[in-house]
């Protein structure tokens, strides 16, 4: 890949009021004075934050020309954790989609009807990016979802399992607290609720069908949290869809394929902003 300036960036922290709570959110924009380019929001995985993203969203968004957020969601980071014994419901990507999101663009200044946001979503945070489309059909420009969920596979729930006893018996809890203030808040927030009987049951295949914008879907053939059915079943539901399906790649496409990844990105919103 090209190589490109990554300039540090420092966090700010913004109060959000949401689901009749307030919290913190670690959050910083990427070439904000590009005004009339298209906004990507970087919704992380269940074990991520904004730190993890490393250089990737700055490397985006200068090969696109866009404007970037990147945040730490509730309980990553330097967000506000959770409360002590607090447990994430099984609907907690619901909640963040429908309830968190658009309460954080009010507080950080976005009017999404006017600037419709774009997302590049990884994992969990690709599915919120897809409920948050699939309810807000309006208010989005477009999605990246890399390694999305859209059911619970039993390869998903074995490689959580895994982690849950590295985390306990490895140095995993300590490469994580590098990224986290509260490094439990954000293993055992997303640990316990997906291996929670419960969670089995979840399922956002139903919902797909209503996302009107364009999406792109990369899976990587070696993923242990998810199979190339995950990605199938978006496109089989919404026909907008555009797959990419990566070789020697796991969970992480952008860590993994950097190149590919923003290759594909770079082509898609060049496409998708001609043709409307």
């Amino acid at each position: 890949m090209t190589a490109v300036s990554a300039k540090p960036i420092t966090p700010s922290l913004v109060d959000v009021r949401w689901n009749s709570r307030t919290t913190t959110i670690e959050h910083v924009f990427i070439q904000p004075q590009h005004r009339d380019r298209p906004l990507l929001v970087f919704l992380h995985e269940g074990l991520g934050s904004l730190s993890m993203w490393k250089d990737f969203p700055q490397q985006l968004c200068e090969a696109t020309g866009c404007r970037g957020l990147v945040l730490s969601r509730w309980g990553y980071g330097r967000s506000s954790p959770r409360l002590p014994h607090e447990a994430w419901p099984v609907s907690f990507m619901h909640e963040q989609a429908y309830d968190f999101l658009p309460a954080l663009f009010e507080a950080v200044g976005i009017d999404t009807v006017i600037d419709r946001p774009w997302f590049y979503g990884h994992s969990d945070g690709g599915s919120i990016a897809l409920l948050y489309a699939a309810r807000y059909a309006q208010r989005v420009g477009g999605l990246v979802v890399a390694a999305p969920h859209v059911f619970v596979e039993d390869l998903t729930i074995r490689s959580i399992e895994a982690a849950r006893e590295a985390y306990d018996a490895t140095d995993l809890r300590e490469k994580l607290a590098r990224y986290h203030d509260d490094v439990d808040s954000a293993f055992r927030g997303w640990n316990d609720v997906w291996l929670d009987p419960d969670f089995r049951q979840w399922d956002i295949r139903p919902l797909l069908a209503t996302i009107r914008c364009p999406i792109l879907a990369l899976q990587g053939y070696d993923d242990q949290y998810g199979t190339m059915a995950q990605i199938d079943l978006i496109a089989a539901a919404a026909p907008q869809t555009q797959l990419l399906k990566l070789h020697n790649c796991g969970h992480s496409p952008h860590r993994d394929q950097p190149a590919d990844v923003v290759g594909a990105i770079k082509a898609f919103l060049m496409q998708t902003q001609h043709s409307s």
